[in-house]
């Protein structure tokens, strides 16, 4: 074999072990440099803060299963969170970290005086999930609005004069639904008529919510909510109340609590129904002859 031939030879076996490397270690998995093996940076102090544990659109009343406890870095502590009093900590690493966060969520489940505190409160703005509780966000019962956040969007809130008598026995509680009755003497003749059926009550007196396992509500005063254009009725029944007759407040079911509210009619010897006639934009009510 001549000199010439035998160097190609060798150059092309060392060409092929070379290509052999390269494709190797081409397809090898990359090993991770050392430096990635060094353990992490621990976190820095956190602190516990209320935040929503949902979505909560403007009108929603609070709950305690609405709100929940999060880490929260303290350098980005607001004074407007609300936190559980303890002072900033570090969050150890690994198995450690996880039993004390276990330990924190079950101690916040039961008990906490900071979500008691907000049960029944109402949403003046929206909140997103994880976001925190802040207090010009919300408002809370016997505060000022309050009424105006409960209010459904273009309802009404109107009141009308209770006793124990017209108010069923003083059963009748915030949120339940109820008949707005007016009764009047017209020609010496009784007429009673159903000015409202179905309306929601929002509050006796100033209590939006009855007391923990209350049964009856005794108040002089029923807030309803009703819709604009009805608020001229309730108006006109209060009228006529004054002029001697009297208003009272029946009772429904919770089962006609998805039902709208209905006008009613009226009852009686020569009585009619008031139906509102609107004549160039000119609102005004006649009564029909049944």
């Amino acid at each position: 074999m001549s000199a010439v031939r035998l160097l190609i030879l060798v150059i092309a076996a060392v060409a092929a072990i070379a290509l052999a490397f390269v494709v190797r270690g081409a397809f090898s998995p990359k090993t991770a440099p050392s430096v990635a093996a060094a353990a992490p940076t621990p976190a820095g102090p956190t602190v516990r803060v209320l935040v929503a544990k949902r979505d909560l659109p403007t009108g929603a009343r609070l709950s305690p299963t609405d709100l929940g406890w999060q880490d929260w870095p303290a350098e980005g502590l607001s004074e407007t969170f609300t936190t559980d009093g303890a002072p900033p900590q570090v969050k150890p690493a690994g198995a450690a970290g996880v039993a004390q966060e276990a330990a924190s969520t079950a101690s916040g489940l039961f008990g906490d005086a900071a979500i008691k505190a907000l049960d029944g409160a109402v949403v003046r703005e929206p909140f997103a999930s994880g976001e925190p509780i802040v207090a010009r966000k919300i408002v809370r019962q016997g505060e000022g609005n309050f009424m105006a956040i409960v209010l459904a969007p273009g309802m009404r809130a109107m009141s009308v004069g209770v006793t124990v008598d017209t108010a069923a026995g003083g059963f009748i509680l915030p949120g339940d639904r109820v008949d707005l009755i007016v009764s009047r003497t017209d020609d010496d003749k009784v007429v009673t008529e159903t000015v409202l059926g179905n309306v929601k009550v929002l509050a006796i007196d100033q209590a939006a919510q009855p007391t923990k396992d209350a049964q009856t509500m005794v108040g002089a005063v029923a807030t309803l909510e009703v819709s604009a254009a009805d608020t001229e009725l309730v108006a006109s029944a209060q009228t006529k109340a004054r002029a001697g007759g009297a208003l009272s407040l029946a009772l429904r079911s919770y089962a006609d609590a998805g039902a709208p509210t209905t006008r009613g009619t009226s009852s009686g010897s020569g009585a009619g129904e008031t139906i509102r006639v609107v004549r160039a934009g000119q609102s005004s009510q006649v009564t029909v002859s049944r």
